[in-house]
């Protein structure tokens, strides 16, 4: 099967932004891409939360997530939304990961579990929870023609997550992002390698790429990695770009037959001597 990671540039406006996904949309299906996806934030990235008040909307009847599906079923492919921003009744919004099927109906939707807070010395602090509430559920979806389990951005710090994907049965798992420029660099090739390496799945990541609108640059470098943990299709960081490979799941059955680390996991207690033998249950040996 053949796959793509479509790296974007978007702005703080929801049509252009529709508009450079349906070209590179084309430019994927025209190579063959079946399954293709996007980056977090695809559709609005907004300055502020202002800003994102003002162009997104609610679920239902939503105009954007309406033309996604008909990119998807004018192109017959299975298009993945990395993400939209989903207005909440809180005044909060939910970050949004849509899955279409190539008939433009939606196959599976995923919302963002894990939260940037964090208060940085000398910079200012990030409460992406004030912005956004975080899902509480992981999901994986056969719809792209094979078990794919869903992510966003920061959830990728997280190997527990993956791991349960996997375990659910998960051969590919998506990294729709857009990370920063200096996190980008350090970490972005480095993790995304360790989560297909410790599941033995295909990673696909599409990320934003380049200086936006509202002022912010981001990494970029989508790719799609084996699961052996060798990077098969990988972009540059400058903007706009497709990066197409063509996945074999078998690879997925002979990673996890080589090391299978999945298999030997076990349960274990944790025990902190210093103040004598207090035990803390441990349910996933992956956290």
């Amino acid at each position: 099967m053949r796959v793509a990671a479509l790296q974007m540039n978007s702005g703080t406006q929801p049509g252009p932004n529709l508009d450079q996904l349906e070209r590179l949309a084309g430019e994927a299906a025209g190579q063959g891409a079946t399954y293709l996806l996007s980056p977090e934030v695809t559709v609005v990235f907004a300055e502020n939360r202002d800003g994102l008040k003002a162009v997104a909307g609610p679920w239902e009847n939503n105009p954007d997530v309406a033309r996604v599906g008909a990119i998807a079923r004018k192109l017959g492919v299975s298009l993945h939304l990395g993400s939209l921003a989903v207005a909440l009744p809180d005044g909060r919004f939910a970050n949004r990961s849509v899955l279409f099927r190539p008939d433009g109906s939606i196959a599976a939707t995923y919302d963002k579990i894990h939260l940037f807070d964090a208060t940085l010395p000398g910079l200012r602090n990030y409460r992406e929870s004030e912005t956004y509430a975080g899902g509480d559920a992981a999901v994986v979806s056969e719809a792209p023609g094979f078990p794919l389990g869903m992510t966003i951005c920061y959830d990728l710090r997280f190997p527990a997550l993956h791991r349960a994907l996997a375990e659910a049965g998960a051969k590919v798992i998506s990294v729709p992002a857009a990370f920063t420029v200096p996190t980008g660099e350090a970490h972005w090739e480095v993790l995304l390698r360790a989560r297909a390496i410790e599941t033995g799945s295909w990673v696909i990541a599409a990320a934003q790429a380049g200086t936006h609108e509202n002022g912010r640059s981001t990494w970029g470098h989508s790719m799609i990695i084996d699961p052996w943990g060798r990077i098969v299709s990988e972009l540059g960081g400058d903007g706009p770009g497709i990066a197409v490979a063509d996945i074999d799941l078998s690879a997925v059955d002979d990673a996890r037959g080589k090391v299978p680390a999945l298999a030997n996991a076990r349960r274990f207690s944790l025990t902190l001597s210093a103040s004598g033998p207090t035990v803390f249950a441990r349910e996933d040996v992956s956290a």
